[in-house]
């Protein structure tokens, strides 16, 4: 599913070039849960940006969900994200103007889906927002915004599932019924995950533990969760 070889990132910066990722290798199969753990300024979400194709490696090859995307032009990797990545991120990105159904909807209407207000008020459902759909992001509580940003990545049921810090701007209970919603929406449907976490018992519960330092990932320290 993925597969990552000797993966460089150098960019430029006023005090001259920063290397942000240093030969990276990473291969996690179809339906693996990953978490990537390390400090900050490790790299970590930079990993996620190269693996998403949001941001191009200096060298080396990165092959996700069968394509090579490195020699892909940036129109053609905005389908590819469309059609086989979901994103969640910390702080939501959901559109401010946008109701909860029109949020989730969005990438269903870009794709030609048809009727995609139906599919994403049962991407919403599955979240347990069906009584929220037509509520705006400033109208629902932290933890809502991010059931709809859970539905959104998931309603095209892409093969892969990027998570950053998803629970960074919720409270201990919310966070925690969160991520019980992300692994089951991964569980059943199969989805690679990628989990960005600074909290080891949540790395836990993933399949693999990878740790991440100075642009590198330690494979000495890479194991399987109990």
């Amino acid at each position: 599913m993925i597969a990552l070889n000797d993966v460089h990132l150098t960019l430029p910066s006023e005090a001259g070039p920063v290397d942000i990722l240093r030969g990276v290798e990473l291969s996690v199969p179809q339906g693996q849960a990953v978490g990537l753990v390390g400090p900050s300024g490790s790299g970590k979400s930079t990993l996620m940006a190269v693996i998403a194709g949001l941001e191009r490696p200096s060298s080396g090859t990165l092959r996700v969900a069968g394509r090579e995307l490195s020699g892909l032009d940036e129109d053609t990797l905005a389908l590819f994200r469309r059609d086989h990545v979901g994103i969640v991120f910390q702080s939501f990105h959901l559109i401010s103007t946008m109701s909860a159904l029109e949020n989730v909807a969005m990438p269903l209407e870009f794709a030609g889906a048809a009727d995609p207000f139906a599919t994403a008020g049962q991407a919403l459902d599955e979240v347990g927002l069906a009584h929220r759909l037509q509520h705006y992001p400033s109208q629902l509580s932290g933890g809502e915004q991010q059931r709809v940003a859970l539905a959104r990545a998931m309603v095209m049921r892409p093969k892969l599932l990027l998570a950053d810090e998803p629970t960074g701007n919720l409270d201990g209970a919310t966070g925690a019924a969160i991520i019980d919603l992300l692994f089951r929406l991964h569980a059943a449907a199969d989805t690679t995950l990628i989990l960005i976490t600074h909290d080891p018992a949540l790395a836990e519960r993933c399949d693999r533990i990878v740790h991440m330092r100075d642009g590198r990932l330690d494979d000495g320290q890479a194991e399987a969760a109990d």
